[in-house]
């Protein structure tokens, strides 16, 4: 089952579910208002949504209408919590690196994570606006999974059944505000702007055999204008699950239903993969030539994020956005 979230007079969006093809929609409001709602309510409408899933898929219902992910916000415009861990220790050993920190062994058994910003979060083609290129402005691409209500020191095995949905990411970074900004010893805060969502969110089993084992198994390819960055397989080289990291974060808390938890910069061993960040790009650049040869993103650039199943077909749709100059207030 694959759902949305339609722009309109509500903030949170208009829920709608979409074919797999991802083109043709039909309204669920009848259903769930907003996604928020109907994970709230899991257990009672997930298979209601499911049955009219399946009636679009078989019969196209003539309330059917044409899916555009530009028409679309997140699937959730405004979370609850949006938690991002860093299961890909590849990369958390080159970016560290880039800024002169070695990584301490206990990153290999206590996975790092971090709370970040979710009361505006973008839409797959919104306009990305950065205040200015002096940040060093970066994509981040990532998997990310959505939870219904998860209960307190929950194990890393009975977290799989709290896994909602899958959504793909582009946690935004702001590369030259990082190191200072963490030096204060109390997080992320403006160097992380606004983190963009693709439009669809899927339940599980539409990624078939590609999701086990809390993992997702399928490359994750990134372009900037039009030129790969790289396809890392997100399966491949994860030193934590999407189930471990549930249970890192649910250790001393609850988590509320329509939590999103990220699993970091997806990044493989082998660099013929590639890179899903510039800055991982930038170091590997900097061990082989002596410097960077690579700029951070400039006013203009476009940056796409997509997932294809092995058909070639889109999963959650593109994540397609420019990057613009911030109309800041004065």
């Amino acid at each position: 089952m694959k759902l949305a979230s339609l722009r309109g007079t509500h903030r949170d969006g208009e829920l709608i579910i979409v074919d797999r093809a991802l083109e043709h929609f039909v309204p669920a409001a009848d259903i769930a208002p907003t996604l928020q709602d109907a994970l709230d309510r899991w257990q009672v409408v997930e298979p209601q949504l499911r049955a009219a899933a399946g009636e679009l898929e078989s019969a196209r219902p003539t309330k059917a209408r044409r899916f555009d992910a530009r028409a679309c916000a997140a699937p959730l415009p405004r979370a609850y919590q949006w938690l991002d861990g860093s299961a890909y220790l590849h990369h958390v050993e080159l970016v560290r690196k880039a800024r002169g920190a070695e990584m301490p062994a206990s990153f290999r058994t206590d996975p790092l994570m971090y709370q970040g910003g979710s009361d505006v979060l973008l839409g797959a083609c919104d306009d990305a606006a950065f205040v200015s290129e002096e940040h060093g402005i970066d994509l981040e691409a990532e998997v990310a999974i959505v939870t219904d209500d998860v209960p307190l020191g929950v194990s890393a095995q009975a977290s799989a059944a709290h896994v909602k949905l899958i959504v793909l990411v582009n946690d935004w970074s702001l590369r030259n505000l990082i190191a200072a900004e963490l030096a204060k010893g109390f997080g992320f805060l403006q160097s992380k702007p606004a983190t963009a969502f693709a439009a669809i969110a899927a339940t599980p089993d539409e990624l078939g055999s590609a999701w086990r084992d809390g993992k997702l198994h399928l490359p994750l390819v990134s372009q900037i204008n039009g030129e790969e960055l790289g396809r890392p397989n997100a399966g491949v080289d994860m030193s934590f699950s999407f189930y471990d990291l549930l249970a890192h974060a649910a250790r001393t808390r609850r988590l509320g239903a329509g939590t999103i938890l990220g699993s970091g910069t997806v990044a493989n061993r082998d660099p013929a993969r590639g890179c899903s960040c510039l800055a991982e790009r930038r170091t590997l650049e900097v061990l082989k030539y002596g410097s960077a040869r690579t700029p951070f993103l400039k006013f203009g650039d476009r940056v796409r994020i997509e997932m294809l199943a092995d058909s070639g077909a889109s999963i959650f749709g593109a994540l397609d956005q420019q990057v613009v100059r911030s109309r800041a207030a004065h």
